[in-house]
């Protein structure tokens, strides 16, 4: 089970780095460069399937980490 959740965190890590910058609109913010601040910006195709399955790696990263951490899986 700790070998599963080592392999879901380094794909989590992977994922991750692979998103789209996000964050680039709220860096913005502090410094007066944000016109497009609040533009809807929809994910498509592979943008989109990178979200979800950082989302459902996400969820089993936490359920795996209760299980273990309850006890009941050693």
């Amino acid at each position: 089970m700790d070998i599963l959740l080592m392999v879901i965190s380094i794909l989590l890590i992977a994922l991750g780095l692979l998103q789209s910058g996000k964050a680039e609109s709220a860096s913005g913010v502090i410094s007066g460069g944000g016109s497009d601040l609040f533009s809807n910006r929809k994910e498509r195709g592979g943008e989109l399937l990178i979200s979800r399955i950082t989302f459902t790696l996400g969820a089993l990263f936490l359920i795996i980490s209760f299980i273990i951490s309850s006890g009941i899986i050693k």
